[in-house]
């Protein structure tokens, strides 16, 4: 039987989700040497990387992953929030301005910079595109999340309990 690499994908697959990193990752590997230009192979070696906590070879996946799939918004995302994760705020920055740019409606990419903001204490920046985000994807709890915890160290209390009450109302 002749080695493919969506099988070796969907192998590495099981394989990362039953907790066996090492084998699902020689198993992305092994795809890899078998279809080099195949952005989905990186990143899922990427996030499997992520996953077992080693964020710079997760890193580096995904910056060849992005590099076959530029436009491609999960790639682009994760690679953002593993550069947030390592410090790195202005390759974070620059992803979610360039992502902006294409798709101005992408919510998660207003709520990394409003993240990136709010660790600099620029609450008022960070409301901005915490609003963004909430404005483009009324339902995204992370930003609804994100925008209560700066509203409450803005001293916006009204701001607060508007965030407070649709959380609730999404939750139910």
């Amino acid at each position: 039987m002749q080695e493919r690499a969506d099988r070796l994908n969907n192998q590495a697959i099981t394989f990362a989700s039953d907790g066996a990193f090492t084998e699902a990752i020689a198993c992305f590997k092994r795809a890899i040497t078998l279809d080099k230009d195949n952005y989905l192979l990186w990143y899922n070696l990427g996030l499997t990387y992520r996953d077992c906590g080693k964020l710079k070879d997760a890193c580096d996946c995904l910056e060849i992953a992005a590099n076959y799939s530029p436009d491609n918004l999960d790639v682009k995302e994760t690679l953002a929030t593993l550069y947030l994760s390592l410090g790195k705020v202005e390759n974070v920055k620059s992803i979610c301005m360039e992502m902006l740019d294409s798709n101005p409606s992408a919510a998660h990419f207003w709520n990394l910079l409003g993240v990136v903001e709010f660790q600099a204490e620029n609450y008022e920046k960070a409301a901005d595109f915490f609003e963004h985000a909430v404005f483009f994807n009324p339902y995204y709890l992370d930003a609804l999340y994100n925008l209560k915890d700066t509203y409450t160290t803005l001293g916006n209390h009204k701001g607060k309990i508007e965030c407070e009450k649709k959380i609730l109302q999404i939750k139910k």
